[in-house]
């Protein structure tokens, strides 16, 4: 039965307008439909006479009789489709059943506006008025109930929706049930069930029927007098609302659920949508309709759902048909992709799934995937005063033209674009958006910096718009999207409309930027306007779509001006919105902004990142002149990080936005000197990056091959950095600027501030981007400057400044302008920020993270666009040409900039990552602390007085503190700022000592026992004593030197017949010199360590060079050479040389293996010494190896090396080993005069010396008559040998120099030593002994006189052997008269077999004599200094009796002949020793050597590498021991006296010693006594007039450090029993033994810091996640800004107040976070733990693991497994069974220890790897963590690292983290290089591990906690 229309007509009225209404519908009905056999239900509108309208409507069975409109303006217009589906009738007819019956109805259904167009429909057909409200989160009870407002000074009442319903009859229709705040629908539970309700002003509302009834005994007014209202029985509620918890909100209070009937309106039913589209989509072919239909059903089922997709927006089919119906040859997938944009939606398994759909109904990869290219036209025209636009554009090479809405511009007006480049696929893009524009709004969706806001300019241009630029910032309200309360003049309360409702009526292009911030509640408010252009304002006016304006308008045939005086407004035709936002974070923890319901409301576009080719030409165009090479570069790398799944490289590449690139490009032209390592390391701020994302970032720049500054490490001198303001310029570095002519001076900062070079570089750069135009972000640590840089930078620019500092209780408001009452009125204060832009000042905001990024956000339009709305209603623009004349507008003076200061992100400052949010819209600077050599200049100057040396100890040790913060060792970053204090503090009170003045800094730590331990190392390292006392001065003890003895004389030559000389021939040869070869010198660090930390010795200074634990060090050296001391260490085994600048930071290593000639096959124990060059060859040193006698000269400064070939023709002979019984060949080096640049070499029993001139490249070749034992070079000229087997002493002299042609110039003497006669004539035979040492230089005469005892001047040498202590020859080697001897003898000689020397090893030393003798003469102090083992020295009368001497490397054994005294200072014993002790025996007898280090100290390198400085002369000694106390400060035990000075008006006597007091009591006054305090004239303290101070030993109030310090022993004692006693008891409780105890302590012990500072770390985030928020709408509080228009009216609710806040509607509960800890248990693991104790290690971080997430199971769950030849999941500690005390910790850890030494060998890394990432997905979290920690040799099981690397990024919601124990070489290094950066690691120390693992920690997982 088809549909049938009954119409009975009556003349006249209004049924007029109902009848043709209905004529239409039969129209349609009648036409027919497909398939009409089933029953359908009709419409029947039947007119009856009467006063009423009389109409009927029959539904079916179901008829209702409609009443005429008393407001006709409020009934809806225009819903009802003229073909109803049937689907909806049956709506319709249910509706009008529940409205028969009284009862009030709920809508419930998917998002969109269908459920709201049911009820139009409905209302429409009945002629009911509506009342219609969008609830969202800021509705409160005025906004339904009533509301005051003021009028003529008096507050009044005025009724709101629900009351005016309820009054006048009216249907109240509520959207958004859900998005209500809790506490607000119950108000209207009463007036839903009982129709009863009590008002604000008094009034009653009261249910007809019962009203009724009262009527019948009283009358009207008595009701009225009661105030007593009746609420019409035609009042109705309808309420739509989604279904929570389906969709997010709050669930209905039951309640109010009760009071309502419920209806599903779900989507159209499949056959009713079909048709629909069809009639829509005639052009496209109805199967594709019907597969894109199937696709979109199948999306909103009930299984697509679990899977997580949001619901298919089916409301917008139709008008994606509608383009297709235009542009049939476009692809349905395409479209699709408009709709529901699952690309960026959805994560990997959403889009396969999406994918598969689009499969199954074969949408995907239709042959025509054709996309429309570019808009070819577009002519504007205006039909009946309606803007339109035919736009032609180009798909497929056909042109379609299509009609779309246009601006309201004139269009003869020229548009100038900004500059807009046309890419391809801008041009698709902008087409795409026209076809989207001819039906819908549109969203578009890209990342920061893209391009948005420029596209959307263009296309606002293309079609004539004027735009209305919107920022949405994060606690937007309702309010400010449409309307604000304001006062007018008169004090009355009025409401503004927002730049949004001027918009819509104006015909306005909106961009709505930042649709992604603002919470999904307060956009509901929009989803009329979007969906249906229909609007009810807080004011009580509608706004309507033109065409319903339109039919009310004719159909209550009124004028404008009335309807706009009924408050009815229509919505201008061409209004249209562009929203803009960033793409959702795929499975980030917080609510997706693109939910179900937004994406009812637009189309999208994804604006994606350009391709390289397009960004190229959009810069080049942009930037015309920028340079090419540099321009590729930056692209490749940008393009490389977007590309790349990895997370780390993904947050680089959003710093590096399209518009970051153009100002890095704009720099680039116009300073080409500029590096772009700099400016891209600038952009991504990289300096504060977590180190997994700089180290990241670093390898793609080094892959990209951007270098780095290589000048950078030398700092430029201040001397080019110099600023000066030349005429009216400024200049600073190369870049100079105009100086501003300021009109309010007193706004220009000035500001103590002393240049140094850093600071200078710095404001250089900003003084760049200042020219350029950009506006400056300047982040840093706490103290670094950013303040003193700004000010100073704007007081050279001469620019006054405005100031601004936010915090978290910032407002948007507060930003911009200050609300305040006078008068009544509200006024409104210009904040800094409108001041500045007024006036062009410049607009410091500092502390820009301490504010909520939603609020910093509206800096954005302000700094992109120059646009901004403020809350008075007046409105900021960028150039006067915009302001046509309009009021209320601000235009932003040209000389307005931004300098926002923040502090770095992330830990410990726990701001808002204002970098993240608005980075890329300002030229960001990275503030560092000055480097040390900037730094220091700075403090000089604040401390002029204050010793330099303390002034490097101070930056040195703030320096290493800094970088223990940048690696996240210690927390605090230590600033200038803080080393300036210290230095001021030093400046006034020079004589407090520094260990107690940097206590004012690190007092903050004193209780954090990790971090003291920290900083006390650091401190001591640098030298600086905290904690030391002046008494802790431990020189070594002084022991009494023996008499000197008279030896005889020396004689040289003198026989009876005269002189007796040998002349020797000398013979002259060119030497031959193989090379140069290229030297790989290596450099590394230095970590010195100063030693006089806690107590005064005398030893200065140690470091340690990185010895191989097999080398032996076998010579040292040092070269003096412009007050620079170099030392030369060389080691055998291999063959190298480390050197370093004793006052330098770096060490250099050089590894000869490959250059020693290897002469004998077998153990070869090759034995160098070293010696080094003077100028002008500095820099070189001679290497000797004394079997091959090959000598190599090594140039440091070139890094070459040469082989110098000496002509020798014995040479040829037979080797053998040198420490082999026949004591085979050995060839020496003598080195004494190598600064001169000559060396001489002999062979041991040989008889020739050759000389070796290094500079002329000549050697001479003495040939003697003797065999050679030893020769001592004691003058240049003049040389002592030694004879082989007889000991006789020769002296030779040689010219200086040896001419070719005389030969025979040599001539040799025999010295006799001839002993100082016996009386008897008898001469005594005696044993020559061999010196161990003779010096080449004199002692000067005052010390030579000192040391014989008697005023005398002579040429002298001093030199030592095994008798003597030091023996004096006076007059040797220049006079020839026979020369004194004086000895200082030992009571037992040295190396005498009967003194056992049993060395640390237990057995005899071997009998080889040792090569070094370890003897130096310090001719300057008077000293010879030796170093002796143990068994030599008399340790009974060094150590007190019961004092066990230590284990040491030696003594040092120092005659001082100025003191007489002997002493013995103890050398530390080695960290490491070679086990090859034998050969260790052969080099020298103790483990250490010696050398000079200047003239009076020494340096010893023992044979574990380190190296250490003594101070052996006294007078240094005593000069460093007073500063050593200054820097203690002297006074920290005196006790301190409080005098207060008055005038006792007592006339002082004379002054006089006064009486001792023989009981010596205190005296306080007066002026008899001696001693006393206060008084006049006597000898005491704090008086007058006395003589001198003198102190009887009064304490005044003062408790003395030492007795401060001692707390009793028993107090101490009952301390730690106590502490043990509870120890016992926790064992106790768990059943663990004390040696188990003392095990785990082993390993939990060495990771104790780790595990702090992670759990400081984690309660900081847990503090930061639980920080309160502002609560609005409070009755008390603070008096909230936004509601002080309220306030006056006199409503409750205005206050704010600090609370927890609700977690967000529907936002995702918090999981935890995913860990897996991989760990290597395999064979090797064990098999290696002797080496590196790497299996320890492990062990220890499994224990770090364990510790540190204790108690924090709810954020963080973690498991841990192994891998091994077992297998690859072997678990340890499974999630659910997480160890709760040690002895269950130990027990895992004894587990892993087990399994490593009994388990298979193989290695089972990559599948342990790739089945954690697969199986830790399995379950629900925030984020995965895998961590590996494997020692995976992957070469030797064959393993490609490449498919390493891909199993780590195989998932990318997995962060997997690769450590690799150091393994074999740099095959560990290599590994790295091939995977993927920041993701592995490599442990070469395995104490690292702990630390990586601390790393990985703080700078990803803790990030985003």
């Amino acid at each position: 039965m088809q549909s049938r229309l009954l119409l009975l007509r009556v003349p006249g009225g209004l049924g007029d307008v109902a009848s043709r209404r209905v004529r239409l519908l039969l129209r349609q009905l009648v036409r027919g439909r497909p398939g009409g056999d089933r029953q359908r239900l009709e419409v029947r509108l039947m007119h009856t006479a009467g006063t009423d309208s009389g109409d009927t409507v029959n539904i079916g069975d179901v008829s209702y009789k409609v009443k005429t409109p008393k407001n006709p303006e409020l009934v809806p217009q225009n819903y009802i489709s003229d073909s109803p589906a049937q689907s909806i009738v049956q709506h319709l007819r249910w509706i009008m059943q529940k409205d028969l019956l009284g009862q009030d109805i709920f809508l419930i259904g998917p998002p969109g506006p269908l459920r709201r167009s049911v009820a139009m429909q409905y209302l429409e057909l009945t002629k009911r008025e509506v009342e219609y409200i969008a609830l969202s989160r800021d509705t409160t009870e005025t906004d339904l109930k009533q509301r005051r407002e003021i009028r003529a000074g008096t507050a009044f009442y005025i009724d709101q929706c629900a009351v005016r319903a309820a009054t006048e009859g009216r249907t109240l229709v509520l959207e958004g049930l859900e998005k209500a705040e809790r506490n607000v629908l119950p108000v209207l539970n009463n007036l839903l069930e009982n129709r009863e309700m009590q008002l604000e002003d008094g009034r009653f509302l009261m249910s007809a029927e019962r009203y009724d009834k009262l009527l019948q005994d009283h009358t009207k007014e008595e009701m009225d007098a009661w105030k007593i209202v009746r609420v019409s029985e035609h009042f109705r509620v309808i309420a739509l609302g989604l279904p929570v918890p389906r969709y997010p909100g709050n669930p209905l209070d039951p309640p109010l659920r009760s009071r309502f009937q419920a209806r599903d309106i779900y989507f159209l039913p499949f056959r009713d949508q079909l048709n629909l589209l069809y009639s829509v989509g005639a052009n496209v072919s109805a199967e594709k309709v019907s597969q894109l239909l199937s696709f979109a059903t199948t999306l909103c089922s009930q299984e697509s759902s679990a899977l997580g997709l949001p619901d298919f927006p089916l409301d917008s089919l139709p008008a994606a048909v509608q383009i297709l119906n235009s542009f049939p040859m476009m692809s349905i997938e395409h479209a699709i992709q408009w709709l529901y944009p699952y690309t960026i939606l959805l994560g990997q398994e959403g889009k396969m799934a999406v994918e598969g759909v689009l499969k199954r109904f074969e949408l995907q990869g239709s042959g025509n995937s054709l996309l429309p290219k570019e808009i070819v036209r577009v002519e504007r025209m205006t039909e009946n005063h309606i803007s339109q636009a035919h736009v032609t554009i180009q798909v497929a090479g056909k042109e379609v033209t299509i009609k779309v809405p246009a601006g309201t511009r004139a269009v003869d007006q020229p548009f100038a674009p900004d500059r807009f480049i046309q890419t391809p696929s801008h041009k698709q893009l902008l087409a795409e958006m026209m076809q989207s524009h001819m039906v819908k709004d549109i969203c578009v969706i890209g990342g920061k910096g893209c391009g948005k806001t420029v596209i959307a300019k263009n296309f606002a241009d293309i079609l004539g718009y004027n735009i209305e630029p919107i920022m949405l910032y994060q606690d937007m309200t309702a309010r400010d999207l449409l309307q604000q309360r304001y006062t007018l003049p008169n004090g009355d309360t009025a409401w503004r409309s927002s730049p949004l409702v001027n918009a819509a009526r104006e015909g306005k292009l909106v961009l709505l930027d930042g649709i992604h911030r603002v919470n999904a509640g307060t956009l509901a408010v929009l989803q009329r306007l979007i969906h249906d252009r229909e609007l009810s304002l807080y004011d009580g006016s509608r706004l309507l779509r033109e065409d319903r304006y339109l039919s009310l308008k004719e159909g209550l045939q009124l004028t404008d001006e009335q309807l706009q005086e009924r408050s009815i407004f229509p919505i201008h035709p061409s209004f249209r919105i562009i929203a803009l936002a960033e793409p959702p974070v795929i499975g980030s923890s917080t609510q997706q902004w693109l939910g179900p319901e937004f994406l009812t409301m637009f189309f999208f576009h994804h604006m994606k990142p350009l391709v390289k080719s397009e960004e190229i030409q959009v810069i080049k165009e942009m930037v015309p002149n920028v340079p090419q090479e540099a321009l590729e570069k930056l692209l490749s790398v940008t393009h490389k990080l977007r590309e790349t799944q990895d997370p780390t490289a993904q947050s680089l590449a959003a710093s590096l936005s399209t518009r970051q690139l153009l100002r890095i490009a704009r720099r680039l032209s116009q300073y080409p000197s500029e590096n772009l390592h700099d400016a891209i390391t600038k952009a991504c701020l990289s300096r504060f990056l977590p180190s997994l994302a700089r180290s990241a970032l670093e390898k793609n720049l080094a892959d990209a091959a951007i270098e780095m500054n290589t000048n950078d490490s030398l700092e430029p001198e201040l001397e080019s950095y110099k600023c000066e303001i030349v005429s009216g310029s400024l200049r600073i570095g190369a870049v100079s600027a105009p100086v501003y002519n300021a009109q309010e001076k007193m706004k220009v900062p000035d500001v103590l501030f002393y240049d140094n070079v850093q600071h200078m570089i710095v404001m250089e750069d900003m003084l760049k981007d200042f020219v350029l135009g950009e506006h400056l972000l300047l982040v840093g640590n706490q103290g670094v400057g950013k303040n003193k840089i700004m000010d100073r930078f704007l007081h050279l620019l001469n620019r006054p400044r405005e100031y601004i500092q936010l915090h978290r209780d910032t407002t948007v408001q507060t930003l911009t302008l200050q609300p305040s009452v006078k008068d009544g009125l509200i006024v409104y204060e210009d904040s800094p920020l409108v001041k500045a832009v007024k006036m062009g000042h410049i607009l410091v905001v500092d502390e820009a993270d301490k504010a909520p990024t939603n609020v910093t956000c509206i800096l954005k339009t302000l700094v992109e666009n120059g646009e901004m709305i403020l809350a008075d209603g007046r409105r900021i623009v960028a150039h006067a040409a915009n302001v046509d004349g309009r009021e209320n507008i601000i235009v932003i003076h040209p000389d307005f900039r931004m300098v926002v200061l923040a502090n770095r992100p992330g830990f410990p400052f726990l701001g808002n990552d204002f970098f993240g949010t608005l980075g890329d819209i300002f030229s960001c600077h990275a503030i560092d602390n000055p480097k040390p050599h900037s730094e220091l200049e700075m403090l000089k100057q604040y401390g002029p007085n204050v010793p330099e040396a303390i002034l490097q100890k101070l930056v040195a040790a703030f320096g290493e503190l800094r970088n223990l913060a940048d690696q996240g060792i210690i927390n605090y970053p230590y600033s200038t700022r803080e080393v300036v204090n210290i230095v001021k503090h030093l400046q006034k009170f020079p004589t407090e000592g520094l260990s107690s003045v940097v206590r004012n800094v690190f007092d903050f730590d004193s209780y954090n026992n990790d971090m003291r331990e920290i900083l006390m190392n650091t401190l001591h390292k640098y030298g600086i004593p905290i904690g030391a006392k002046p008494t802790n001065v431990h020189l070594a003890k002084e022991l009494p030197l023996p008499e000197q003895t008279f030896m005889g004389y020396w004689i040289t030559g003198q026989a009876g017949n005269g002189m007796q000389r040998i002349l020797c021939p000398v013979k002259t040869s060119h030497i031959d010199i193989k090379g140069p070869v290229l030297a790989n010198i290596e450099e590394y660090p230095i970590e010195k360590q100063e030693a006089r930390f806690l107590n005064f010795t005398e030893e200065y200074a140690s470091w340690r060079f990185p010895l191989d634990e097999v080398n032996l060090i076998c010579d040292i050296a040092v070269s003096h050479e412009n007050g620079e001391h170099i030392l030369y260490v060389a080691a055998c085994n291999p063959i190298s040389l480390y050197f370093m600048n004793l006052t330098g930071k770096n060490g250099f290593f050089v590894d000869f293996f490959d250059f020693f000639p290897r002469m004998i096959s077998g153990a070869w124990r090759p034995f160098v010494t070293v010696a080094p060059l003077g100028s002008p060859l500095r820099g070189q040193v001679a290497l000797h190896e004394e079997q091959s006698n090959a000598i190599l000269l090594l140039d440091t400064t070139n890094r070459s090396i040469r082989h110098l070939i000496l002509p020798i023709e014995e040479f040829a002979a037979k080797k053998s080993s040198w420490w082999s019984k026949e004591g085979g060949e050995t060839y020496r080096m003598c080195k004494e005069f190598s600064h001169k640049n000559w060396l001489v070499f002999y062979k041991q029993a040989g008889n020739t010396l050759i000389v070796l001139d290094v500079l002329e490249g000549q050697t001479h070749t003495i040939s003697l008559p003797i065999n050679l034992k030893t020769v001592f070079l004691v003058a240049e000229d003049k040389w002592l040998l030694v004879e082989n087997k007889t000991n006789q002493k020769y002296l030779l002299t040689k010219p200086a120099h040896i001419g070719s042609e005389d030969t025979g110039a040599c001539q040799l003497y025999m010295l006799k030593e001839e002993l100082p006669s016996t009386g008897f004539g008898v001469t005594q035979e005696t044993d020559f002994c061999i010196p161990h040492k003779v010096s080449s230089d004199q002692l000067s005469s005052e010390n030579l006189s000192s040391a014989v005892g008697q005023k005398i001047a002579s040429p002298n040498r001093v030199l030592s052997d095994e008798n003597s202590y030091a023996t004096v020859v006076v007059g040797f080697p220049d006079l020839m008269s026979p020369s004194e001897v004086y000895s200082w003898k030992r009571s037992s000689s040295l190396e005498k077999p009967n003194v056992t020397n049993t060395g640390i090893y237990g057995g005899k030393r071997t009998n080889a004599t040792p090569r070094h003798k370890n003897c130096v003469t310090l001719t300057h102090t008077n000293q010879v200094v030796r170093i002796l083992p143990a068994g030599e020295v008399p340790l009974k009368d060094i150590f007190p009796k019961g004092v066990t001497p230590p284990q040491t490397a030696g003594y040092i054994e120092v005659t001082d002949l100025q003191a007489k005294k002997l002493r013995y200072i103890p050398v530390p014993s080695a960290e490491s020793l070679s086990p090859y002790t034998a050969w260790i025996s052969a080099i020298s007898d103790t483990d250490a050597l010696l050398a000079k280090w200047d003239k009076s100290g020494i340096v010893t390198v023992d044979m574990g590498g380190r190296v250490r400085l003594w101070e052996t002369g006294l007078e240094r000694l005593q000069q460093s021991l007073m500063e050593w106390r200054n820097m203690i400060g002297q006074d920290s035990d005196k006790p301190v006296q409080i005098t207060i000075e008055r005038d006792s008006n007592e006339d002082v006597s004379d002054p006089k010693h006064g009486k001792e007091d023989p009981d010596n009591m205190p005296h306080v006054g007066g002026n008899t006594w001696a001693g006393g305090t206060g008084g006049r004239d006597t000898a005491g303290l704090g008086g007058k007039g006395g003589p001198y101070r003198l102190d009887a030993g009064h304490p005044v109030y003062q408790v003395s450090e030492v007795e401060k310090d001692a707390v009793p022993e028993h107090v101490k004692r009952a301390a730690r029993e106590m502490a043990q006693r509870a120890f016992q008891q926790r064992l106790k409780e768990i059943q663990m033994s004390e040696y188990d105890a003392a095990t785990y302590e082993r390993f939990s012990g060495a990771v104790q810091r780790q595990v702090h500072a992670l759990r400081v770390i984690l309660d900081n985030l847990q503090a930061k996640g639980k920080e309160r928020q502002w609560l609005r709408h409070q009755a008390t509080g603070e008096l909230d800004d936004a509601k002080i228009i309220d306030g006056l009216a006199g409503e409750k609710a205005i206050y704010k107040r600090r609370g927890d806040l609700e977690p967000q509607l529907g936002s995702p509960q918090q999981k935890p976070k995913r860990l897996r800890l991989v760990v290597d248990v395999s064979g090797s693991m064990y098999r290696f733990n002797g080496v590196d104790r790497r299996l320890e290690r492990s062990m220890e971080a499994v224990c770090m693991v364990m510790e540190a997430f204790e108690n924090y199971e709810e954020k963080f769950k973690y498991d841990i497994a192994g891998h091994s030849g077992d297998g690859y999941n072997i678990s340890l500690v499974p999630a659910n069974k997480i160890p709760k005390d040690n002895k269950q910790r130990l027990e895992i850890l004894k587990t892993m220890h087990a399994h490593s030494q009994f388990c298979m060998s193989g290695d089972h890394t990559l599948e342990g790897t790739e089945h954690a990432i697969k199986d830790i997905t399995k379950e629900e979290a925030d984020e995965y963590f895998v961590i590996i920690l494997s020692d995976a040799n992957l070469s030797r099981y064959g393993i490609n690292p490449a498919r390493f690397a891909q199993i780590l990024t195989s998932d990318p919601q997995v962060n997997a983290f690769a450590i690799f124990i150091g393994s074999l070489g740099d095959q560990a290094a290599r590994l790295q290089r091939t995977l993927p950066a920041g993701r592995s690691f490599v442990a070469m120390d395995t104490k690292k591990i702990p630390q990586i693992l601390q790393q990985i920690f703080t700078s990803t997982m803790l990030s985003s906690i």
